[in-house]
């Protein structure tokens, strides 16, 4: 797996990923909201941290330059 995301990009998924993640640990959104962000934000996270996009790669996105 190449990396097709650029720093800016990672670092933006990150951060989304605990945020969302935290509001599920918090309490702040519950029920399938919750779950949902809790996905969405592990999969950001993971995303992010490994600077892999499966949806980039299929749609012929790459923001990583170098």
């Amino acid at each position: 797996m190449k990396k097709n995301e650029s720093n800016l990009d990672r670092i933006i998924r990150v951060v989304a990923g605990v945020i969302l993640a935290g509001l599920y640990f918090t309490g702040t959104v519950t029920g399938t909201l919750g779950i949902i962000f809790l996905v969405l934000g592990v999969v950001l996270f993971l995303t992010g941290i490994i600077g892999f996009c499966a949806l980039y790669s299929l749609f012929k996105i790459n923001t990583n330059k170098a």
